[in-house]
């Protein structure tokens, strides 16, 4: 099986030891080969480490030592996804981000509000008028995202994907990481390209709650979607 090694570097973290969950799905994605794909991360995926990557285009391991940090299989992305917001109204939903008032990782790579622009993706979202629990924000991504061409890597595309689903089932889930995310993409997004990222809730069955994300262009038509799985954190023992 190829094997490559990567390493997690701490710019792109969630909470504050270990790796974004979308970013770390989407290198997973990337050795799949863009193919639409599921990744579950079985662990807080280390910082600043050598980890190995394996992958043999169906399959791929995200491997710290003996331990699995991830895994990823080829499938569909199955979901149903509720028409855009326009530009003006994902822009307006940002006012009310929840994180400003209080944050569970406010340095996550995504949605942390202590990230510098060109540093953080800097994605806010608040409820829109829409489907029940949707939230959108606007997202303007940077030069720095992006590849020789001119187009954000893939694996920002995942991480973009992330967080959104979070604020769509916060107040159902307490805090919550990520367990599980499929994401499609559709097609590539060029640095600068004004991108309306929405999140709106599925389902919940005690701990696990299930959401739907999507980015979608100016116009309303879709770059990528995402089906995740996010897992509620268990309060910590009364003493």
């Amino acid at each position: 099986m190829p094997m490559q090694t990567i390493r997690i570097d701490r710019r792109f973290r969630g909470p504050p030891t270990s790796g974004n969950g979308g970013y770390v799905a989407g290198l997973l994605g990337n050795a799949m080969g863009g193919v639409p794909c599921i990744v579950t991360l079985r662990m807080p995926p280390p910082l600043d480490r050598p980890l190995q990557l394996e992958c043999d285009g169906t399959t791929a391991s995200l491997i710290d030592g003996d331990a699995l940090v991830a895994s990823a299989v080829a499938g569909a992305v199955e979901l149903v996804v509720p028409p855009s917001p326009t530009i003006e109204d994902a822009e307006a939903g940002e006012a009310g981000f929840t994180g400003f008032c209080h944050h569970i990782f406010p340095g996550c790579f995504v949605c942390g509000p202590e990230r510098a622009v060109e540093d953080g993706l800097r994605i806010f979202p608040g409820r829109v008028d829409g489907p029940e629990g949707q939230v959108a924000a606007l997202w303007r991504p940077d030069a720095g995202l992006a590849d020789g061409d001119g187009h954000v890597r893939p694996e920002f595309l995942w991480a973009a994907l992330d967080c959104p689903g979070y604020f769509a089932v916060e107040k159902r889930s307490g805090a919550a990481v990520l367990g599980r995310m499929g994401a499609v993409i559709h097609r590539a997004v060029r640095a600068g390209e004004p991108v309306i990222v929405t999140g709106w809730p599925i389902a919940s069955d005690g701990r696990k709650h299930q959401v739907g994300t999507a980015l979608h262009d100016g116009n309303g038509q879709r770059i990528a979607a995402a089906l995740a799985t996010w897992v509620s954190i268990p309060p910590p023992p009364s003493k």
